[in-house]
């Protein structure tokens, strides 16, 4: 799977809200709080850009962006709540292609990211087309196949449907698909079940036995591309 960034910071909280921000708009971005989850995840996926950390709990970003760039050449900006000149000039010396001091903002580092993924040409475009297993969603045409055959939806069906391939392979509360879906709080359990079925009998060789949205009990839905 191609990204185009990635997030490699110990600071859990703050790697998750940013790469929440980067999807909102359109830089599809993943993160990691480890080296070896980096090297984990280069291994399994491309990205076109690399924001990191300095401190890596027991490890430095200096030391992984110099393994990276024996074979690597994608850009690295440093992310970082250290300030000295000492600093910047080994992240810049080392490979880096900046240096940005933490805080930051978010919609600042939003603008930084994007202007040299446009610099390098290497911004992917956003998916006309969203697929797993034997399903394919045209977005531009709001149109599903499932083996070929296109298949009618509700309104709602299809947004959910949407809404839960965009994010497959990630456990989606109930709580975000009323408000991302729905539009509001107030949607029931009852409503997102009967949908929920009504996709499966769709999209489903059996139903009572999904391959790909999956239940996870008190919490919500995960639709699973059957690649993992």
């Amino acid at each position: 799977m191609n990204y185009d960034c990635l997030i490699v910071d110990d600071e859990r909280e703050l790697a998750e809200t940013t790469c929440e921000y980067f999807n909102m708009f359109e830089v599809k971005t993943a993160c990691v709080t480890s080296a070896e989850a980096c090297e984990q995840f280069l291994r399994e996926h491309d990205t076109s850009l690399i924001l990191l950390d300095i401190n890596l709990g027991g490890s430095s970003g200096f030391e992984l962006c110099k393994k990276l760039r024996r074979t690597m050449d994608l850009p690295i900006l440093f992310i970082s709540a250290r300030s000295s000149d000492d600093d910047v000039l080994i992240a810049l010396n080392i490979g880096g292609d900046d240096y940005i001091q933490k805080p930051y903002t978010l919609s600042v580092l939003l603008a930084k990211v994007k202007t040299v993924l446009r610099r390098y040409g290497k911004q992917h475009p956003a998916a006309d087309v969203l697929e797993f297993g034997q399903v394919q969603i045209d977005l531009a045409l709001s149109r599903v196949r499932v083996n070929g055959e296109e298949v009618k939806f509700k309104t709602l069906e299809y947004r959910l449907l949407c809404y839960l391939a965009q994010h497959k392979n990630r456990v989606v509360p109930k709580e975000e698909l009323f408000a991302k879906v729905w539009g509001d709080s107030i949607t029931g359990d009852g409503t997102l079940n009967v949908h929920i079925r009504h996709l499966r009998e769709k999209i489903e060789d059996d139903p009572n036995r999904p391959q790909y949205i999956k239940t996870v009990w008190g919490t919500g839905y995960v639709l699973e591309d059957g690649k993992r």
